[in-house]
């Protein structure tokens, strides 16, 4: 189960400056209620120069509110030079921290500041600006990936996907992902990096087994982190390799339901029992 700190579980449950800044002098968004995270951001500023007012709007998990709700305080004050410079480490350590898992929220709210400003200042930032996107499930491009690997010192594929949601839909970009990894971890300790021994292959299972196997792993690795947003999910059946599962709670009716299921439910039952599984959901 993921660990909130305090100050998450207090922004989360009494989040502030929720709304929209009336004419408002800056608006970003970033996401999409189809990527399962949305964020909008407004700001005024005062006669001084400084952001005097700023509000948001977000559609997403606990983590989201409260990284929202915390950089809306974080920027009030601060001129739009000084508020340029927020990262989304500033953001997640004024919360305490947060999960691993959920550190693209941080990385959410950043962006949604930074889109604001250029809002501001009369620019656009558009996808083709940032660079060839990679993640088709999530657009997110190359450029994105790569900034977020330097500025957090990323080293690992799960690491780019915990900071930017890339390739935990589809998982087809995972072999783009772990090049531009390589080729900055290469860059940065002046050597190529090298890959990984493959695993030997894992013993086939009966059926038995893979019941047990399936079912730990539900309730050990996928139950608690569904259950922390205030969803869940139960085992139906199992045909063969096909897992049978319905989703509970907010996850029934998540519009990032398939996305939960293909690219965490099903990468999570993958790795700790067969890599043969499907899962599928029943209505």
């Amino acid at each position: 189960m993921w660990e909130y700190t305090e100050k998450v579980k207090k922004y989360f449950e009494e989040p502030v400056n929720v709304g929209v800044v009336e004419e408002a002098d800056g608006v970003g968004e970033v996401g999409s209620l189809a990527c399962g995270d949305a964020l909008k951001l407004t700001f005024k500023l005062g006669p001084d120069g400084r952001i005097a007012d700023a509000k948001f709007q977000t559609f997403g998990c606990a983590s989201a509110i409260a990284s929202s709700s915390a950089l809306t305080e974080i920027i009030k004050g601060m001129t739009l030079e000084e508020a340029s410079k927020v990262t989304n480490r500033d953001i997640a350590e004024y919360l305490g921290g947060l999960p691993k898992e959920k550190m693209h929220c941080s990385v959410m709210g950043m962006e949604a500041l930074e889109a604001a400003i250029a809002n501001y200042r009369g620019e656009e930032i558009t996808k083709e600006q940032e660079g060839e996107i990679v993640c088709e499930c999530f657009g997110i491009t190359d450029r994105e990936i790569e900034r977020v690997i330097r500025e957090n010192h990323l080293t690992t594929r799960e690491e780019v996907t915990n900071y930017t949601k890339a390739g935990g839909g589809c998982e087809s970009c995972h072999d783009k992902i772990q090049d531009i990894l390589n080729r900055i971890l290469a860059e940065e300790k002046g050597k190529p990096v090298e890959k990984k021994k493959e695993e030997a292959p894992r013993k086939k299972l009966t059926n038995l087994q893979k019941i047990k196997l399936i079912q730990e792993t539900l309730d050990r690795e996928i139950k608690p982190a569904l259950q922390a947003d205030g969803g869940d999910i139960e085992l139906i059946d199992i045909e063969g390799n096909r897992v049978l599962v319905a989703l509970r709670g907010t996850c029934s009716a998540c519009s990032a339901a398939e996305v939960t299921l293909k690219g965490y439910v099903e990468t999570k039952l993958r790795e700790f029992v067969t890599e043969d599984l499907v899962v599928e959901e029943v209505k």
